[in-house]
């Protein structure tokens, strides 16, 4: 089968591979019908190491069941299945309290001998915890919107609900990816009273405000901090989304968050030190939460929002390439030509 390397920053190769087989009575194999290129896999693209033997990659998808180990009782040949970007046994714990990318007997998508998802097909550890199954009959121009539940959506709800996002809450949303405006999206589900959406990539912040965002800063640092101060007659805002991952929308964050607010950050962060202090959080009682979202504790009750068109996070997808083109749905999205590539093995 064909599947996704990455060899170095920039250097993205389609490669003929063995196919996956099932290791663990609880592995499945998934052919997969449909994946995408994500936002966090252009920092790797940025910034990781050469290396000779090349990292899968791809964590979203959909597809169709081939086969099943021993333990995978509630899935079979043939059925039709969304994965999260991570896999979990959605038993533990740990995943009984919805925080499924922390499960203990869980794990990632290309890492630790697991395949990528941009491939013709992937094994699945952990499959009957982890794959969500569809119904059969799905309306193929709903197909976008569901592979947004597999990560990007529901990353943006995450944001959302950790940062308690709720009526009467002034929210301003840092970046306009995919991320940042779907969280956008889930701020207007859950009846935020006011979404400012800060981006400057004028096709992406007109998503946004069809999605709920009433104004759009354009402005970065000092000048983008000073902006929203202003909109919020200089008390801030009671919730911020961070969706970049880098140290200056860090600091724009706690520049913008208003004493007792929250800041929710959902980019993977490309730092591990931070201001914590007086200047940043401390002095405003302000408070920092978020991770890499659990998927699997809410797909579920999304399903329905899409199936019944409540939601369509699948406006995120601007462009679609086959396979043997992933290298250029990279280099799309790193240069801002395109918001998010679909690509059908």
């Amino acid at each position: 089968m064909r599947a996704t390397f990455m060899y170095g920053p920039g250097d993205v190769r389609v490669e003929n591979v063995a196919d996956p087989r099932i290791v663990e009575p609880t592995d499945a194999i998934v052919r997969i019908t449909l994946t995408c290129v994500c936002g966090s896999d252009l920092h790797p693209y940025h910034s990781m190491g050469k290396t000779d033997e090349g990292v899968p990659m791809g964590h979203e998808f959909l597809g169709v069941v081939e086969e099943t180990g021993s333990e995978v009782t509630n899935l079979k040949r043939g059925d039709s299945v969304v994965s999260p970007f991570s896999f979990a046994d959605n038993t533990c714990p740990i995943c009984r309290a919805g925080f499924h990318t922390a499960c203990p007997h869980g794990g990632w998508y290309g890492a630790g001998g697991v395949g990528g998802a941009q491939a013709e097909a992937i094994r699945v550890p952990q499959a009957a915890g982890t794959l969500v199954k569809l119904p059969s009959d799905v309306d193929t121009a709903l197909l976008p919107s569901l592979l947004a539940l597999s990560d990007v959506y529901l990353t943006g709800y995450h944001a959302a609900h950790m940062g308690r996002v709720g009526p009467g809450k002034i929210v301003t949303v840092i970046g306009d990816g995919a991320v940042g405006l779907s969280a956008v999206l889930a701020s207007r589900r859950m009846g935020a009273e006011r979404i400012i959406l800060m981006g400057r990539h004028t096709s992406r912040t007109d998503l946004g405000k069809e999605w709920g965002a009433a104004e759009v800063v354009s402005e970065r640092g000092l000048e983008g901090i000073a902006k929203v101060m202003d909109l919020t007659g200089g008390e801030g805002s009671h919730v911020v989304l961070e969706a970049v991952g880098l140290m200056p929308a860090y600091v724009q964050a706690y520049g913008i968050v208003r004493p007792g607010g929250i800041i929710s950050r959902v980019g993977v962060p490309q730092y591990e030190d931070a201001p914590v202090g007086f200047g940043s959080l401390f002095g405003k009682n302000a408070g920092l939460t978020g991770g890499p979202a659990p998927v699997r504790a809410y797909i579920e009750q999304a399903i329905p929002d899409v199936l019944e068109s409540r939601i369509d996070p699948g406006k995120v997808f601007d462009a679609e390439v086959g396979l043997d083109q992933v290298a250029d749905a990279y280099k799309a999205m790193d240069d801002r030509s395109q918001l998010k590539v679909l690509v059908r093995p």
